[in-house]
């Protein structure tokens, strides 16, 4: 008799000993079950499909986009002292002012005009080349430049930078969003200020325009390239 309830006794224990075991496993599976993730896919970016239309005008010289394909058109001081004050235009593509650069010239003095990398870069103005080529940007980067004098105002000049292979010259007529001036814009190494303002990434380049009276002195804000 004392065999046997020996034997109940030992078989009970097992029982439970498994029974502990099964609860065991289920609760490390409960702890370490994966947990159900949902991503969320990055906004598309805003682009405006145009055909060069104006974005701004400025002493009777209307200011077409440069691009196609254009993100945003962001204003902002210009480091001349004869820029002119631009007019921001109902057809501007998503047009916003710049923080203040701490300079003392207008708010909207020049424009960055984001554009699509792959799409071709054509006068933003009707004019007259005064010169073109390439230059030093901020006394390290190479960038292409050029410079055209509006029939709508003679005398002034149309500044246009952040452009990739120049394809006119000093002389040549350009009109306003039929002359191509360049196959791109120039993709800079560094962040600019409208990248802060970009609505996807990569940032896209941009095109800076200006329109400066070169009758108007201007006084250096900086050191200079040594």
């Amino acid at each position: 008799m004392l065999r046997r309830r020996t034997t109940l006794v030992l078989a009970a224990v097992a029982s439970m000993a498994w029974t502990a075991g099964c609860g065991t496993d289920e609760a490390v599976r409960a702890t370490y079950a994966p947990v159900a993730t949902t991503t969320t896919a990055p906004p598309p970016r805003a682009v405006t499909q145009e055909a060069w239309t104006a974005f701004a005008t400025v002493g009777g010289v209307t200011l077409t986009h440069p691009s196609s394909r254009v993100e945003r058109v962001a204003f902002h001081q210009s480091n001349h002292d004869g820029a002119r004050q631009m007019t921001v235009l109902p057809s501007a593509v998503a047009p916003v002012t710049l923080e203040d650069r701490e300079r003392d010239t207008g708010a909207r003095g020049a424009a960055d005009i984001v554009v699509d990398p792959n799409t071709e870069i054509r006068s933003p103005v009707t004019g007259k080349v005064k010169r073109a080529g390439r230059y030093v940007l901020y006394c390290d980067h190479s960038d292409d430049y050029l410079v055209i004098e509006p029939e709508a105002h003679r005398g002034w000049e149309v500044k246009i930078l952040h452009i990739d292979g120049v394809m006119v010259r000093a002389g040549n007529r350009v009109v306003a969003g039929q002359t191509v001036i360049a196959p791109r814009a120039t993709q800079l190494p560094f962040e600019s200020q409208v990248d802060e303002v970009r609505t996807a990434d990569p940032a896209w380049p941009h095109v800076h325009i200006e329109v400066v009276d070169p009758s108007i002195p201007d006084r250096p804000t900086g050191p200079g390239c040594t």
